[in-house]
């Protein structure tokens, strides 16, 4: 029973206490009641605060974004989270290109030019798939878990202890409201002291002064109390910035890690398609540049080299001897070619055309005839023959 008496009247307090505040609440809202104001140094900690908090959010959730562009991905992965489980692993898009391209390719053909080069380019497209997942994972767990940690941890503290020092101070002014009240009615009363019963009413008003003043020290020792529980965690602010840094200059890392890997897997598919003439580089729209010849391909001849991708690749050997003799001779063209302009003549695989060098011309070109037609063709389409 007296636990029951207990909690009613707890309630009861409660109740008043909350009333009170609302009370306050409003009539502060309507300009009818004086607010204590937080001094100048609190106020921008918690505006510090509110603004870390806004970017903090807005900064994850893109990063979310930018790491997992799908939205059905990003909310799988996190009712796993909240569920405690590990979320199945998934083939991102990266790796699914590259098993339809070895797919394809194999289906092709790896002895083709075009499969081999399918297989290449879906390995490739695999390992960036692969560096992909460990750019999130790392980024997960350096730059994500710490803002959200501040997020769902240390501002929620914050926010509680923002919100408890504004009840403080609400409960700072209601008191400042009676008491200032209160020292309004007991000088009305003293002001009527021709009766007995003003003389009570003075008596009664003075109690309530001095019960008002007691309640109102009470109140401003706990706001006091609470406004520095609440500036000493909002100082800890600028050791979040400093520690969000850290993180910050761990995810610059990871993205630096991943872009050199697939530039190095890039550059290492260059190479291996370096083989194929520059035609298959290029759109049919654009104009198609002769290949730079290197110190092992710079010359016509009838030998061949495998190269790293273990495609066929010409590799001629007397090209200098053609260039600086004033004759024909006659070669074979390796791969189709499309002029690109009426300067140049269209070449078909394995037909055999005449060749000549011309004063003036780019060391990348001859001039080739067949029958009545006649135009430039690049040397690294051609095998000369004996």
């Amino acid at each position: 029973m007296n636990i029951m008496d207990f909690n009613v009247k707890k309630l009861a307090a409660d109740a008043g206490t909350f009333l009170s505040r609302a009370v306050q609440f409003t009539e502060e809202k309507l300009g009818q009641a004086e607010k204590t104001e937080l001094d100048a140094h609190l106020e921008n900690l918690l505006s510090k605060a509110e603004c870390t908090k806004i970017w903090t959010e807005k900064i994850m959730k893109q990063t979310e974004v930018l790491l997992q562009p799908n939205p059905n991905a990003r909310i799988e992965e996190f009712v796993y989270e909240k569920l405690d489980r590990k979320a199945p692993t998934r083939i991102n898009n990266p790796e699914l290109l590259g098993q339809y391209m070895i797919d394809a390719g194999t289906e092709f053909g790896p002895g083709t030019a075009y499969g081999n080069a399918l297989i290449k380019c879906g390995e490739t497209q695999k390992r960036i798939g692969t560096a992909d997942r460990e750019l999130i994972q790392t980024s997960a767990l350096n730059f994500l878990t710490p803002l959200r940690n501040f997020i769902e941890g240390d501002y929620k503290t914050i926010a509680k202890e923002r919100k408890l020092l504004q009840n403080k101070r609400l409960d700072l002014d209601a008191a400042k409201t009676r008491l200032k009240k209160a020292k309004a009615a007991e000088t009305r009363a003293s002001q009527l002291n021709s009766a007995r019963l003003e003389g009570d009413n003075i008596m009664i008003w003075a109690e309530e002064v001095t019960k008002s003043e007691q309640e109102l020290r009470i109140t401003q020792s706990e706001f006091d109390r609470q406004a520095e529980i609440t500036r000493l965690l909002l100082e800890g602010i600028s050791s979040t910035h400093a520690h969000h840094l850290r993180c910050l200059n761990d995810f610059v890392e990871a993205q630096m890690t991943y872009y050199a890997q697939c530039y190095q897997y890039m550059l290492d598919l260059q190479k291996q398609l370096g083989s194929f003439p520059s035609s298959y580089h290029c759109n049919n729209n654009q104009t198609p540049v002769a290949p730079i010849p290197s110190a092992s391909s710079n010359v016509i001849g009838s030998s061949a080299l495998t190269s790293t991708s273990g495609l066929v690749i010409a590799s001629p050997s007397n090209l200098i001897d053609l260039k600086e003799c004033s004759g024909s001779r006659k070669a074979r063209v390796l791969y189709d070619y499309d002029a690109a302009n009426s300067s140049e003549l269209s070449l078909l695989a394995d037909e055999v055309i005449t060749v000549f060098s011309v004063v003036g011309m780019d060391s990348d070109w001859l001039m080739g005839e067949r029958g009545n037609q006649k135009g430039r063709v690049p040397i690294t389409y051609l095998e000369l023959l004996n």
